[in-house]
């Protein structure tokens, strides 16, 4: 696999990894018990800490991605091994 692929993916695992990483470890106004700023949503989080946030996403998707390449170059699950469906039916010709 090239680097620029392992890179590129790495990417995409990172930023998903964020996403699905925000709402973890954050609290409301209302759960932490201080006054909310006028205007503020109530399912704001007061205390935002994007470093641990990137932290968190970096140290992830390094490690699934490191597990996503040793996949690919050693071939523990392929295609095959998670195809459920039966194999189709073989046409049969008729005279």
């Amino acid at each position: 696999m090239e680097w620029t692929s392992i890179v590129a993916i790495y990417l995409l695992v990172w930023v998903m990894t964020a996403f699905v990483s925000l709402p973890f470890g954050v609290k409301t106004a209302d759960e932490a018990g201080v006054a909310k700023i006028p205007g503020q949503a109530d399912s704001a989080p007061v205390n935002f800490q994007p470093g641990k946030l990137v932290l968190r996403a970096t140290i992830i998707a390094a490690v699934l991605t490191a597990i996503y390449v040793a996949n690919f170059e050693y071939g523990w699950i392929t295609v095959d091994h998670i195809n459920f469906w039966p194999e189709p039916p073989q046409p049969t010709s008729e005279s």
